[in-house]
């Protein structure tokens, strides 16, 4: 077997032939059949293909760069002829200058390299009596037609080995390896066959010859049109399938067809589908219970005392409030914040408690059944022991391979691409870097919070004078809303810039670590681009919810930034509006963007293409050429879609006690976006190269971490950002004796209670108002409930003694919150096992076939061969003993 392999690896790497023995792709015309997935012979399957504009017609580079471009090419394509495919050429028929190299891989080629991959593969039908689920009938309802998309049969699998070749599931050499699994193996031969060899460096891969343009083009072929059924009579049309039951708008409420799916794309792309529809179902029921509090809100709105108070013009209309900022602004009634004080009796109300509880258990039964989900993919798709057994190393960790290291476990030498010093100072380097981009992200955060204060002057200063006639829009555009929706739409395009800089510097950098698998790369390119997108749009939502409003002093002695700019200061009733502004411009912006990206460029770029394309031919186009007019995929693949989806994740969990329809926005956006997907998949982009993937990565501990930081940001949100508990140690303990005067607790005199008094006369000259609207008014209230002592007390303008009552509050809120939902957490992450009974006995089942068919019937041909052999031993012995006849 070593010896087989050999003779079929080793030649990917040996020395580029003379150009007289180099070999060449035999050259056809296109045979008029626009469906054909086939070479003109009809027999040999396309399972891949390549697209170069031939060099004598190419007008953009030297002669010497051209010929030498086509020197590597004819290379390139005679070792893959070397390693067994077979290439079939025909000239484009709308463009005289392309060419289309197709590639066939033959039997003993896939069989060899499936064991070189160790692909699995069908051993026997899975023989396991399943139970139909109690619901079963009502999903039904939801499923795809299975007399359209017909149910994949359940196997038994092994990884491929070809001395075992009966042991198999053979009933047809051309349908044993499906496309995907063909197209796989082929990608996996062009990754990594050579091209050119300088300074004793060998050059290879498709990747690379891609790179420098001297292929335009690498892919496998969509097996028909989207819109219609194909003419071959060989072709299943799953394209056209999976765009009519799957990504077509009509689905919307349908489940997917996720074996399809995962059989056409591979496991890689089904994996992510699977978690996105299990994300979007388990949303169902967060949304219900999110719209359930806000209508809740909604409801007891009317009911909500201390709003009242501040609309009563016998309690808010006499209540001034202190200028907010210094010299131009001026005092203000109370009054003018009555329609905000509605809108925050929605969200501030004890429906949000009870819905951040509700959040902080419902994240965890999303990640503990998405596990036992996961695993049950992981066993029907074959990818339990993936990363063990098939992934293997990436080739530009294969070609930087130079330095001579001993392996601990084997004790042989073997090849790597630098020293322990080298991977040192490359982590240092990319460490480095990760943090000056996230510093970056900080100072652009300052400089945000910087025009916040130096804008707010602005429009207070201004904004009174110029709708002053105009009273009900002065209602809504105050000096504190103008500010936070200008600075939020600002801190959006910061965000998006910044984003589209830092993708190529994050790629950059991972290409120098140079992990040595796909996984390691992709999960290295995820832990960094997370850490920065998460300090990039997070860190404005921290700061309205933590920071702002928490550290200004009182109008006698405020807190200045930078030593000019006075710090920024709350709504009366918090910050909690705010935030959710904020919230709703970021997450709403991030929508919009991402859709315009992700569904308008590809189509608008592939109209352009397919006009210009008809515009020169009206005549019949093959497939291939079709394919081509379509945008790839990108190297990343469906990075930034779980990036999207995760970000998203953060939103509806870290701040949903400030906004609890974030999950039905979610849903929304989510059942969108799993048909937009599906449609750019089926419409918009080549067919993907197939690829394994075990589960959904590095992205599995960042849900986990945000799950756990969630639990304590909303708990501080409810004690800090929010207005509650104040309200309730007053409804408790002030409004009665022997704080208060009410016989019984009541929240009436709230208002009146914790805006603490400030006599006018107190002002430095620095921040004393140049004018005043109200008359001989003495004293002002602050902005904020900072709960102080009153002008006059012998501790005036220090904390009283409701602000110290306050602060305990909250702390044992944070305390009992944070230890009541981690308790549930564990308890349900116990209960709940992260692989079923029914997916156990399923491992359990193919692991002892794989032993019995493989093994033992291997053990038994080998005693019965031994068998023969000591026969023949003895029957020579005895001929050799035996007496001579005289």
């Amino acid at each position: 077997l070593v010896l087989e392999l050999n003779r079929e690896v080793i030649p990917t790497y040996g020395t580029v032939p003379d150009q007289q023995n180099l070999h060449t792709p035999e050259w056809v015309d296109f045979d008029d059949k626009p469906d054909s997935l086939f070479f003109k012979d009809g027999q040999r399957r396309i399972d891949f293909v390549l697209v170069y504009e031939d060099e004598g017609k190419k007008m953009t580079h030297k002669r010497s760069d051209r010929k030498n471009q086509k020197r590597k090419r004819q290379v390139y394509e005679s070792n893959l002829i070397n390693n067994g495919l077979q290439l079939e050429a025909t000239r484009s028929v709308l463009d005289e200058k392309l060419i289309f190299v197709k590639v066939h891989a033959p039997w003993e080629v896939l069989c060899t390299y499936a064991e070189v991959m160790h692909i699995k593969l069908p051993l026997q039908h899975n023989d396991l009596k399943t139970r139909d689920s109690a619901f079963n009938w009502f999903s039904r309802l939801f499923r795809v037609d299975e007399n359209i998309i017909k149910p994949e049969q359940e196997f038994f699998t092994a990884p491929f080995q070809k001395e075992h070749l009966s042991n198999f599931y053979i009933q047809d050499k051309d349908t044993f390896f499906n496309p995907a699994t063909r197209s796989r193996i082929v990608h996996f031969i062009l990754s990594r066959v050579e091209y050119a060899t300088k300074n004793n460096v060998k050059k290879f891969g498709i990747n690379k010859l891609l790179d420098t343009g001297i292929y335009k083009a690498a892919f496998p072929l969509h097996d028909s049109s989207f819109r219609h059924l194909s003419m071959d009579p060989n072709s299943p049309s799953e394209r056209y399938l999976l765009y009519r039951e799957w990504a077509h708008p009509k689905n919307i409420f349908k489940l997917q067809p996720l074996d399809f799916i995962r059989k056409y794309y591979g496991e890689k792309i089904g994996i992510y589908f699977a978690w996105l529809g299990f994300y979007t179902n388990m949303l169902t029921v967060a949304a219900v219970v999110g719209v359930g509090c806000f209508l809740y809100g909604c409801l007891t709105k009317d009911n909500c005392t201390w709003s009242q108070e501040v609309c009563d013009p016998n309690i808010g209309g006499n209540i001034i409030m202190c200028p907010q900022c210094d010299k131009v602004c001026t005092y203000w009634n109370l009054t003018i914040t009555c329609e905000s004080s509605k809108k925050l009796c929605i969200f501030d109300s004890y429906g949000t408690l009870v819905f951040a509880v509700f959040m902080g258990i419902w994240v965890t039964f999303f990640l503990e059944f998405w596990k036992r989900r996961q695993a049950e993919l992981e066993y029907e798709w074959d990818t339990v022991e993936y990363l063990e057994q098939e992934e293997q190393v990436r080739p530009e960790y294969e070609a930087r391979c130079t330095h001579v290291v001993m392996n601990e476990i084997t004790q042989q030498e073997e090849y790597v691409p630098y020293t322990a010093c080298g991977k040192c100072v490359r982590m240092t380097f990319c460490t480095s870097a990760i943090f000056f981009w996230i510093l970056l992200i900080i100072a652009s955060v300052v400089g945000i919070i910087v025009y916040r204060l130096s804008v707010f002057l602005v429009f207070s200063a201004k904004l009174s004078q110029h709708i002053s006639g105009t009273e009900a829009i002065r209602k809504y555009l105050t000096p504190q809303t103008a500010t936070s929706v200008t600075a939020s739409i600002i801190s959006f395009v910061v965000i998006m810039i910044l984003n589209t800089i830092y993708e190529k510097v994050a790629i950059v950098i991972t290409d120098f670590e140079l992990p040595r698998t796909q996984t390691d790369y992709e999960n290295s390119l995820t832990t960094k681009m997370f850490l920065f997108q998460f300090v990039n749009y997070y860190s404005s939502c921290f700061y309205i919810a933590f920071f702002k409003g928490k550290f200004v002093g009182h109008p006698g002695s405020p807190v200045y930034w930078l030593g000019k700019y006075r710090n920024e200061e709350c709504d009366p009733g918090g910050c909690l509006l705010e935030l959710t502004t904020q919230l709703a411009i970021i997450v709403g912006g991030k929508a919009i963007w991402n859709n315009i990206q992700e569904v308008l460029l590809p189509l608008v770029k592939n109209l352009i293409r397919r006009y210009s394309a008809a515009s020169r031919s009206e005549k019949v186009v093959p497939r291939w050429e079709h394919d081509y007019q379509l945008q790839p995929i990108g190297k990343l693949g469906l990075f930034y879609e779980y990036l999207e989806m995760v970000i998203q994740f953060g939103f509806v969990t870290l701040f949903v006690a400030s906004f609890p329809l974030a999950p039905l926005l979610a849903l929304i956006n989510n059942m969108l976006e799993i048909r937009l997907d599906a449609w750019k998949l089926t419409t918009q982009f080549r067919r993907v190269v197939p690829q394994k993937a075990q589960d959904i990565g590095a992205w599995q501990p960042i849900l986990q971490g945000i799950a756990i930081l969630a639990v304590v940001t909303n708990a501080m949100i409810i004690a800090f950002t929010s207005d509650m508990i104040p309200r309730l140690v007053y409804y408790w303990s002030f409004s009665v004796p022997p704080y208060g005067s009410h016989s019984s607790p009541t929240m009436k005199g709230y208002i009146n209670s914790t805006l603490s008094v400030f006599n006018i006369s107190d002002f430095k000259n620095a921040s004393k108002p140049f004018s005043s609207r109200f008359g001989n008014q003495t004293t002002c209230r602050q902005v904020y409930r900072d709960l102080r002592y009153p002008p006059g007390h012998q501790h005036q303008y220090e904390h009283n003694i409701y602000y110290w009552h306050v602060i305990a509050a909250k702390l044992a809120f944070i305390i009992v919150m944070e230890h009541v939902i981690y308790f549930v957490k564990f308890i349900i992450s116990y209960i709940i096992p992260d692989v079923s009974q029914k997916t156990k006995s399923k491992v359990k089942r193919e692991k002892y076939l794989t032993q019995k068919l493989l093994h033992e019937n291997h053990l038994k041909g080998v005693t019965k061969n031994m068998g023969k052999i000591a026969d023949k031993i003895i029957r020579g012995a005895d001929s050799t003993f035996r007496p001579k006849d005289e």
